[in-house]
């Protein structure tokens, strides 16, 4: 029986472990899709303890650690101390079995610590002072903590709003370590909102005049768009909730955006076509300005209006959706295509009943100029496990082409995530050495080797013209 988590953890055959220690292994890291905080990398944050780098902000441990039944005073108390939630954090996982937190905690353990003991109740205290003493250490920093993971460039996710002051800081630093922002104009295509006029109000502020029309709308996302181009941004991304296209007029939109800002009812319907017309314009802005567009779609969120009204979003209480959007998606990628303004597109889903259709989707609108210019994006937030992973990577290779794929992201808060590519690796590598063990394909060590390398690393590069 192999050692828990050893030196072939996940993987079953020897040409997947061959490919993994011969290549992927020493690859760099591009995560491109995070929520990291550029001021706390500028700033070379120490972290003082596990609780403070491990469970602050982290709500798939907080979502497991209420399952458990953990008292909320524990997981997001602000009086609480810090130990005794580090404590129950560690019962929590050590229950964990089968879930992706269990492999993610301890490989963290062993790639920033040195530490292989099994974390529980019982180890808890031994794992703290460990840490502890080391977290002390400059070599513990949050720069240090992503140059130990071979970090080569990250993107952070930003409003059009922020001034991107620690990004210019770092960019005019000159810091080996790539520190990109991302433009999520979420809150300005959320017409559904309360808050949407009151938005438009912080956003006309930091482009310079007032948006009350469609028109100084679009003038203001163009304005902050360009700026964020002149920081080194690369990319963009939406999240999606609900219906996300229906057909429109230009007319239409224009009084449905006048509607709301005279505070006036209106429907979902007019919600959607107000969607579907700024996402489009927005998606032609990234073709000519050569940012990718990424769409989270799926999300059902803050589903507890208890616990937001408590403690906020992104708090744990978020879930995926199950609404249907093929000829949605297929509509607003073909407004763009259709005058040859399509940008390069990530399209991610969150209910697993969608991977297949989004898989083939993407067929439909590749066009030649690039490998893979419409991407199936990682299994994202409730499929980044191991059953996730493999489905992602079977169904790629069987609709689409997984040679072209750009590969696995974080999506994280902590600065101890990284070891995440890994695990994506190792169950890549495993994957495709069964498929040649299988006869299924050859077994052509630089061939495979060449694959390994693109997916882990190199096509999310020249994808985004990191090397450029």
């Amino acid at each position: 029986m192999e050692s828990f988590m050893g030196r072939d953890f996940l993987l079953h055959n020897e040409v997947g472990k061959s490919l993994f220690f011969n290549t992927a292994v020493g690859l760099p890291i591009f995560d491109f899709h995070n929520h990291l905080s550029a001021k706390e990398i500028f700033e070379d944050r120490q972290y003082k303890n596990l609780t403070e780098i491990w469970l602050g902000g982290d709500h798939y441990k907080w979502r497991a650690m209420r399952v458990f039944g953990v008292s909320e005073s524990y997981i997001t108390g602000i009086d609480t101390d810090p130990y005794e939630k580090f404590v129950h954090w560690a019962d929590t996982i050590a229950n964990a079995i089968g879930n992706p937190l269990y492999h993610w905690t301890h490989m963290e353990l062993q790639r920033y610590f040195g530490i292989t003991t099994v974390l529980s109740a019982k180890t808890a205290k031994a794992i703290w002072d460990q840490c502890q003493e080391l977290l002390q250490k400059q070599e513990y920093s949050v720069r240090n903590l992503l140059r130990r993971q071979n970090v080569k460039a990250l993107c952070t996710t930003d409003d059009p709003i922020d001034d991107l002051y620690y990004h210019n800081r770092l960019k005019e630093e000159n810091f080996a370590i790539r520190v990109i922002p991302t433009f999520r104009p979420d809150r300005a295509v959320a017409l559904e909102k309360e808050d949407f006029t009151d938005y438009l109000t912080l956003l006309g502020k930091s482009a310079g005049f007032t948006i009350d029309s469609l028109d100084t709308l679009e003038e203001a996302l163009k304005k902050r768009l360009s700026y964020f181009r002149e920081v080194g941004c690369i990319v963009s991304d939406h999240s999606l909730e609900c219906n996300l296209y229906e057909s429109f007029t230009l007319e239409e939109v224009r009084v449905i955006f006048q509607r709301k800002y005279e505070g006036k009812i209106v429907t979902a319907s007019e919600c959607s076509k107000y969607r579907g017309y700024l996402l489009t314009f927005l998606g032609k802005e990234y073709a000519k300005a050569g940012v990718v567009m990424q769409l989270h779609i799926g999300a059902l969120r803050n589903n507890s209006s208890r616990m937001f009204a408590k403690i906020g979003a992104d708090t744990g209480f978020d879930c995926m959706n199950d609404f249907s959007f093929a000829p949605q998606i297929s509509a607003l990628l073909n407004g763009m295509d259709v005058t040859g303004e399509l940008p390069k597109m990530i399209l991610y889903y969150l209910n697993p009943k969608d991977t297949e259709m989004l898989a083939c989707m993407i067929g439909n609108f590749q066009d030649g100029s690039s490998k893979g210019k419409i991407q199936l994006g990682a299994p994202w937030w409730f499929n980044d496990h191991k059953r996730g992973m493999e489905n992602h990577i079977e169904i790629l290779g069987e609709v689409g082409m997984l040679s072209t794929f750009i590969g696995m992201l974080t999506d994280s808060r902590s600065f101890l995530s990284f070891p995440r590519h890994e695990y994506f690796r190792r169950i890549l590598c495993n994957k495709i050495g069964a498929w040649v063990v299988n006869g299924e394909y050859p077994c052509d060590m630089e061939q495979l080797s060449k694959l390994v390398t693109g997916i882990c690393y190199d096509n999310a590069a020249g994808y985004f013209g990191l090397k450029e």
